[in-house]
């Protein structure tokens, strides 16, 4: 099922990216620079969240966080992949992350991305959201996507499987 949900994600964002090969690029590049600024417009606040999967890394919003297991180091490797970004996108901020409760702050931090935005880490993981997710959403949770997996992070920053 969360191969059908990550394929039918990736259709739709396809179709939607624009109506011609020549422009598909220009109105990426559009839609991923009104992203940043969308996104970047406050510092993000990452929180523990208890559900069915344990204790997990979320938005204060309620959104689930995860880790791509396709990434190398703190370096976010889902930019470089096409469509990912859209599925998957970096969550993003524009001042240092800042911990809520059961969040170690020490173990969040922040990496420069493609454009210029910077993008929320934990314990070196860069730290993603999954597009068509709802609040509270764990279901995507190992799904298998753009060559890796991705996982939710536990407070010490491990992964949820």
């Amino acid at each position: 099922m969360k191969r059908i949900h990550l394929l039918l994600a990736a259709v739709l964002v396809a179709a939607v990216s624009g109506s011609t090969v020549a422009s598909a690029h220009d109105a990426g590049a559009s839609a991923q620079a009104a992203g940043v600024g969308a996104h970047a417009a406050r510092a993000i606040e990452v929180v523990l969240r208890h559900t069915s999967l344990g204790s997990i890394l979320t938005t204060s919003s309620g959104f689930t966080l995860y880790e791509f297991t396709h990434d190398h180091g703190s370096a976010n490797s889902c930019v470089k992949i096409r469509e990912c970004p859209q599925v998957w996108p970096a969550l993003e901020t524009s001042g240092q992350p800042t911990a809520g409760p059961g969040v170690k702050g020490s173990l969040l931090s922040s990496i420069r991305i493609a454009g210029g935005a910077r993008q929320v880490t934990y314990a070196g993981h860069p730290l993603y959201r999954y597009s068509a997710d709802s609040r509270g959403a764990t279901d995507y949770v190992g799904a298998s996507a753009f060559g890796g997996r991705w996982y939710a992070l536990t407070a010490s920053g491990h992964a949820v499987k």
